[in-house]
């Protein structure tokens, strides 16, 4: 652009082809961000999706002609362009992407391209990728099936791994894997860029995913392959199917669990309990989907892990301090069809059993009656976390109940901290996957709104992998950057109702 000296212009044929002045870097950067407070302050009332958009528009006209200030900008003003890039505007800008859209960026391979996978992955210019990130758009976010527009989310991932673990800009790739929607406003939809037909399903779909993931092999056979927003079936077929072949991991399986458990072990501290009666706390779950099931078994293992565990031999599969509820209600043993992946965690009959808690039962039946420490939603339904339920859990067992409302975007978190701290009170502890703003107590401090955003773990993962070379990402990887996250907030943080750090602290 603009920075280039008249000896350069000169050498590369440009000298008449820009404008006289030479700018600096520096000044190029504080041009931007003078235009940047210059459109915040020109959309003063104007709706939040509005606002949001357009600051999106904005960062993405300088990523397209200027990547090396747009880096520096995301790596300095990380705090305030997070939820630009990545939730909640991300949503946002995917459920308008085919409107949105104004020139290419990463790859995509469609149903249509099987056979061509292994030549098509060599019009990829850059010789070397260290991270790939891919979706097949079925579950983006909490917003579910957006086809191809969901591939916004592995570019905002990238640019995260950019911003957070220094991930060259250049050996990043972010993949599309279209095999059709079962969107049917979007299959209507004129600007819709992707396949017209029905999913693939079964058989087809896998022989797609596994044509791609041999040819991304067989180019960068030391890539790294983040999974994102896959429906709850194929994140968990995927990720058994390929973790032991090549070096990838789901970050909704195991990225969001990982950030849930360092939440769930700061809510312990929160609480004034040591660490060790993570074992002992009564956790409800709302949300039985991939993520759901991730955290249950995150927090699972976690608790067999505990120091002096294997002494007492009480925590075997038969120990269960879990309710799940999904959109039926409890989960019991009795329930029929009962899917695998939930099964371990299902109510049944024992000595641990809450008295008339039947199949079925409501989130706010099972909250009166199990009096939970913890209430954790990963549902996607916004607002499922009422008054009624909220009001339930002041009576908890804990003095300090603390709630997760994890789902994203903003419009489907389960509640607000606002809702939490006038209903449950002033010494509930709250977190949530979108970013909300503190609130003012009638005290005069702050009741902190937590983020529990997965991009606290998933560069890191990334990034330690690629330095280690390793050849796998293992559950006991990410057990590890779950309790390190944890263990980086301090006691004082803690009494504060602080679980994760500030995101200006992102790269740190």
């Amino acid at each position: 652009d603009t920075a280039f000296p008249l000896t350069e212009r000169d050498r590369l044929g440009l000298r008449g082809l820009l404008p006289p002045r030479v700018m600096s870097f520096e000044q190029q950067y504080e041009r931007f961000i003078n235009s940047y407070h210059s459109l915040e302050h020109n959309t003063q009332g104007e709706p939040d999706s509005v606002v949001s958009l357009a600051k999106w528009r904005i960062l993405n006209r300088l990523h397209d002609r200027n990547e090396t200030l747009y880096y520096r900008v995301l790596i300095d003003n990380i705090k305030d362009f997070a939820p630009i890039i990545y939730t909640p505007t991300v949503g946002l800008v995917c459920e308008n992407y085919s409107g949105l859209f104004r020139r290419p960026r990463g790859m995509y391979f469609s149903a249509k391209d099987k056979g061509e996978m292994m030549s098509m992955i060599y019009n990829w210019p850059a010789e070397k990728v260290d991270m790939i990130v891919v979706t097949d758009g079925s579950r983006i976010l909490g917003l579910g099936d957006l086809g191809v527009q969901g591939i916004g989310i592995p570019i905002g991932k990238l640019d995260v791994y950019v911003a957070a673990a220094g991930i060259n800009p250049q050996k990043v790739l972010p993949i599309m894997l279209d095999v059709g929607t079962n969107n049917e406003e979007l299959l209507e939809d004129k600007l819709y860029l992707g396949l017209r037909q029905p999913r693939l399903e079964g058989e087809e779909y896998l022989a797609v995913v596994d044509e791609f993931m041999e040819a991304v092999h067989a180019r960068w056979p030391k890539a790294i392959v983040q999974f994102e927003d896959f429906q709850m079936k194929w994140a968990f077929e995927t990720l058994q199917r390929y973790r032991s072949r090549f070096c990838m991991f789901n970050d909704d399986v195991q990225g969001t669990a990982g950030v849930a458990l360092a939440g769930l072990l700061g809510a312990v501290r929160a609480q004034g309990r040591p660490l060790a009666d993570f074992t002992k706390q009564k956790i409800v779950v709302v949300g039985a989907g991939s993520a759901g099931i991730g955290v249950l078994n995150m927090a699972k293992h976690a608790m067999l892990r505990m120091p002096g565990t294997h002494k007492i031999g009480e925590l075997g599969e038969g120990h269960n301090q879990f309710w799940v509820l999904d959109k039926d209600g409890l989960i019991t043993k009795s329930r029929k069809d009962l899917d695998p992946a939930v099964a371990r965690f299902a109510r049944g009959y024992g000595p641990e059993e809450v008295e008339d808690l039947h199949e079925g039962a409501s989130l706010v039946e099972v909250v009166k009656k199990v009096k939970p420490h913890v209430l954790l939603g990963l549902s996607g339904v916004g607002g499922i976390f009422n008054e009624e339920v909220l009001k339930a859990m002041k009576e908890s067992d804990s003095p300090c109940p603390a709630i997760f409302a994890m789902s994203n975007p903003t419009t489907k978190a389960e509640c607000t901290p606002e809702d939490v701290f006038k209903h449950v009170g002033e010494n509930a502890v709250f977190a949530s996957g979108s970013p909300f703003s503190n609130v003012t107590l009638s005290n005069g401090r702050k009741g902190y709104a937590n983020q529990a955003n997965n991009m606290y773990l998933f560069p890191g993962i990334g990034l330690g992998a690629l330095l280690s070379g390793a050849r796998h990402i293992s559950d006991g990887m990410l057990h590890a950057a779950a309790e390190c996250l944890a263990s980086y907030i301090t006691d004082d943080a803690i009494r504060k109702g602080i679980l994760f750090p500030s995101i200006s602290r992102f790269a740190e």
